[in-house]
């Protein structure tokens, strides 16, 4: 029996919005070869296991395949290991280490935008056109769209098919590569209600955080 924490990672100023994560800390006592199982039943856009908690080493798992690397997933193991265990600098995955840093109560992580799988962006006219869309335009399967709120923020959605999401309700993956292209500090309002902060820093590397709420704690046969 393992101990599966839910969260939901950027939520918005008031609490609500966020994208929900399944977290093992105990990572290490769930097998390998069972990983894969677990994500796909529980069914979040990625599930996290924890091998090393105290040198930030973990795994990420959507429905469908391994990540090297993820930005919701991160961001929210982060935050969930100094809520429930300690603060940690950095964080290691498979793409490589992640700075950590916390403010206000909030995480943020460094990440390459290089390390994800491309993103296509798409900048459409309106944050009406952005919300009115049904699903991806054009059949992508990996795509963002994006509009335009203020020189300081956009309204996004995200659609990455071809691992097992029709929409993801806030994508860190993407935020940093759209950071990176239009190159300056961006809120990034997603999904029904989730906002995502990033800011690029001198190496090419992008910050990433928000809010997180802990929604509840499990255990996981």
């Amino acid at each position: 029996m393992s101990r599966l924490h839910v969260l939901r990672v950027f939520c918005a100023s008031n609490g609500e919005g966020g994208n929900p994560l399944g977290v093992f800390l105990d990572g290490a006592e769930v097998p390998v070869a069972r990983r894969q199982a677990i994500a796909t039943d529980l069914g979040f856009s990625e599930t996290v296991f924890v091998d090393e908690p105290p040198l930030g080493e973990l795994r990420i798992f959507t429905p469908s395949v391994e990540l090297p690397f993820a930005g919701h997933p991160t961001v929210g193991s982060a935050w969930l290991l100094a809520a429930e265990r300690e603060p940690v600098d950095v964080l290691r995955v498979p793409a490589g280490e992640l700075a950590v840093r916390y403010e206000d109560g909030e995480a943020f992580v460094t990440a390459r935008p290089e390390w994800p799988p491309e993103f296509e962006w798409r900048e459409l006219e309106s944050r009406a056109a952005v919300e009115a869309l049904d699903g991806p335009p054009g059949g992508h399967d990996h795509l963002g769209v994006f509009a335009w709120i203020d020189d300081d923020s956009v309204r996004a959605r995200v659609f990455p098919l071809r691992y097992g999401i029709a929409e993801d309700e806030a994508t860190g993956s993407a935020a940093v590569q759209l950071c990176a292209l239009l190159g300056r500090p961006l809120e990034i309002r997603q999904g029904r209600g989730s906002l995502i902060r990033v800011r690029p820093l001198g190496d090419g590397s992008v910050e990433l955080g928000g809010a997180c709420a802990l929604d509840e704690i499990r255990d996981y046969a």
